[in-house]
């Protein structure tokens, strides 16, 4: 049983890994894609927000093929198409190419990512303690490599196919072999209906998940902020130079890793809640140092908090879904997925829009306040009584054995 648990957090581990690398590559590679394909500044706003969108799309896609395959088959066939669809981003050759390949991305992502975090959240029962912090951890390792990945190819002037082809080559077997130990949960209780989860029905499971959407769309406008923005408020609003503002992003993956990788041990000692409130008053904090910084190194301060605050909501928003519906967490998490592309949707255009019609400054007071809301709804992540009586879930052993391969 050990063994079988340590093989499946380890192969789900490495898909965490393999999407954080392929994302990022992806979306540090954006001016170049654009440069190749030689697509306009009106146009490309429309391919940037059509990922996220189908994305959405594929993850309500996977609430219902997990009604009838479970969630480690899923994971096993879309990872590869992800990776496949990056690759074929890079080899286009004209803007049809590019949008079909960007088209498979987003619904492949949107699979993946709601099969990643179903998994996730079923080993983390299984486990019976805070493990989940730790998948999306080694996600920040995998953005990291990838990121620097792409700079490696932008320094030397690489075509896209160049930077990607060794990456998917390493990646793409790699996955493929990790998949046979993944390990379903919950499968049983999922089907057994939601009169158990005390979510009697559509209505009343989205009116309970409410509060956690929110704030998945809050952390991802957050996010979004960074990933898009960070470099261009550094160079235009603060003087930085144009080397220097591709640093923020970095650190912010790099503290976003450090974060995440200490939180479960924060989550177990002072509980989910606790570290959420911590979590929204660090982020809300950085976005006030970068509105208000006079120069690159305190924006780069700012930028440094708000990865170090927002790194723990999106997992314990994952992990609090499960908790919430225990018999029913494959179709909680597939919904709330969804709100991740709603939030990284809206994040860009808004803060951009804010930034031209007023200032960049004022337009990051946004992002602050929408965290800061998360502490209306933190207590939406406290331990809830599972059907053992507890305010914690214990190890489900039935489940244990069940591999995606039989096992």
């Amino acid at each position: 049983m050990t063994e079988v648990l340590r093989r499946g957090r380890a192969s789900l581990a490495f898909s965490f890994f393999a999407q954080g690398a392929a994302f990022a590559l992806l979306v540090t590679r954006i001016p170049a894609i654009q440069n190749r394909y030689e697509v306009s500044d009106a146009l490309l706003p429309v391919f940037l927000a059509a990922v996220p969108i189908l994305a959405g799309v594929g993850s309500v896609t996977t609430e219902q093929l997990v009604k009838r395959i479970p969630p480690s088959r899923v994971l096993r066939w879309s990872q590869p198409v992800v990776l496949l669809a990056l690759l074929g981003v890079g080899a286009g050759r004209g803007m049809a190419e590019l949008g079909v390949a960007l088209a498979v991305f987003g619904l492949a992502v949107g699979a993946l990512d709601a099969s990643m975090n179903m998994l996730g959240v079923s080993l983390q029962r299984t486990y019976g303690r805070s493990i989940m912090l730790s998948f999306h951890a080694v996600y920040s390792l995998g953005g990291i490599v990838g990121a620097s990945l792409a700079w490696v190819g932008a320094h030397w002037h690489l075509a896209l196919w160049v930077s990607y082809l060794p990456v998917v080559a390493v990646l793409l077997p790699a996955v493929l072999v990790g998949s046979r130990w993944y390990v379903d949960g919950g499968a049983e209780d999922g089907k057994a209906g939601d009169a158990e989860s005390g979510g009697g029905g559509t209505g009343v499971v989205f009116k309970v998940l409410l509060p956690l959407c929110l704030v998945m769309t809050f952390a991802y406008i957050g996010d979004s902020t960074v990933s898009n923005w960070s470099a261009k408020y550094l160079q235009d609003v603060l003087g930085s130079s144009e080397q220097l503002a591709t640093v923020p992003y970095n650190v912010y993956m790099v503290t976003t890793l450090l974060g995440r990788a200490i939180g479960d041990f924060g989550v177990r000692r002072f509980g989910a809640a606790a570290v959420v409130r911590l979590g929204a008053l660090v982020a809300a904090a950085g976005f006030a140092v970068v509105a208000v910084a006079p120069g690159a190194w305190v924006g780069m301060l700012g930028f440094t908090l708000v990865g170090l605050g927002l790194c723990v909501l999106v997992p314990q928003t994952f992990a609090a879904a499960g908790r919430l519906f225990p018999g029913a967490s494959d179709a909680a998490i597939a919904r709330l997925n969804i709100f991740n592309y709603v939030g990284f949707l809206i994040g860009s255009p808004l803060v951009g829009a804010l930034g031209d019609a007023w200032t960049y400054r004022g337009a990051m007071v946004v992002p602050m306040v929408l965290v800061l809301v998360t502490l209306v709804y933190a207590r939406s992540f406290a331990a809830q009584p599972d059907r053992y009586g507890g305010g914690h879930e214990r190890p489900r052993t039935a489940d244990v054995g069940r591999g995606s391969n039989g096992l």
